[in-house]
């Protein structure tokens, strides 16, 4: 059971093991796009790729997955970033119950945005944990976890990939301690859980009033989607990267206050609250594409006393 890019790699690692996946648990289409095309979930396509059948219930609330698993019979329910709660009904079916990928190091950052959460807090670890599940929302049992450095400049983007791919690692390690009765249960600690609750587009503006390291978590954090956002003489400026400019100073910049841009040789910095500087270093203009700064201030020339909001 799982919708998104990082399920699939689930998925796929449990074809590439050998294991008898007897049927896929997805979201039903969704149109995408401006032109509103009805669209696929990516782990749709993956196991339509390996000719697994797949379910799409618009819900799970009514027991609308009590005669598919009826006929399928599974031993155990992997579930990854599927998108639905699951009831009793479903929990307690497999004999080995269902099992969950999170993409975070539990009991921190339940729900469903851990990956951004973590950079958008400054977090330099994560990881991923499988977890038995139950009715709470990320609160079952810890099954195995495994950790990994945060990079200084990583976006959530480079993050979930990563994760990705260690989630189907973790879950074939969880899969062979079950199948040899190794595994052990650890209860969550929930005195030290947090909500990683999910993202939209009211978190993309940034308060250039905040600290240098603030900003640039939260130019990563959001980056690919929703996006850090700010606004230059009246037009929207989508920040994709940055880096932190230790070596900048108001005596070097001329800048007096949070807001303040001040470009040099191609690259362009931003004063932040605490008077240190952002340097951003892929931008896109408000109808425009993304693209390196040194290319955005080709067109967009940044003069002393100009400043973002």
């Amino acid at each position: 059971m799982g919708t998104p890019d990082f399920a699939v790699s689930s998925l796929e690692r449990l074809i590439a093991e050998g294991h008898d996946v007897v049927g896929v648990f997805t979201q039903p289409d969704k149109p995408k796009g401006r032109k509103h095309i009805l669209t696929a979930p990516p782990v749709k396509e993956c196991a339509l790729l390996h000719h697994i059948p797949v379910y799409q219930p618009e819900s799970l609330k009514h027991g609308e997955a009590q005669p598919i698993l009826e006929e399928l019979q599974p031993d155990v329910i992997v579930v990854a970033a599927f998108g639905m709660l699951l009831k009793s009904d479903v929990l307690d079916f497999p004999k080995y119950g269902c099992i969950n990928v999170h993409a975070s190091l539990l009991p921190k950052y339940r729900g469903a945005a851990p990956i951004n959460a973590c950079i958008l807090n400054g977090e330099t670890e994560t990881g991923v944990t499988t977890m038995q599940m139950n009715e709470g929302l990320d609160t079952g049992d810890i099954l195995l976890s495994e950790t990994v450095t945060i990079g200084e400049n990583e976006t959530a983007g480079e993050l979930f990939d990563r994760l990705a791919v260690l989630g189907g690692t973790v879950l074939q390690k969880t899969l062979e301690a079950i199948e040899a009765g190794t595994l052990t249960r650890t209860p969550q600690d929930d005195t030290q859980s947090c909500y990683a609750g999910m993202l939209s587009k009211a978190d993309s503006p940034v308060d250039w009033s905040r600290t240098a390291q603030q900003v640039h978590d939260q130019i990563r954090g959001l980056s690919p989607w929703p996006g850090a956002l700010t606004m230059r003489d009246g037009a929207r400026l989508k920040l994709h990267r940055s880096l932190l400019a230790p070596d900048l100073s108001d005596e070097t910049t001329g800048c007096t206050k949070a807001g303040d841009l001040y470009a040099e040789q191609g690259k362009l910095y931003v004063r932040c609250g605490d008077a240190r500087y952002v340097e951003l270093t892929e931008v896109q203009p408000q109808g425009s594409r993304a693209m390196d700064t040194k290319s955005y201030l080709l067109g967009h020339p940044v003069e002393a006393g100009q400043s973002v909001s």
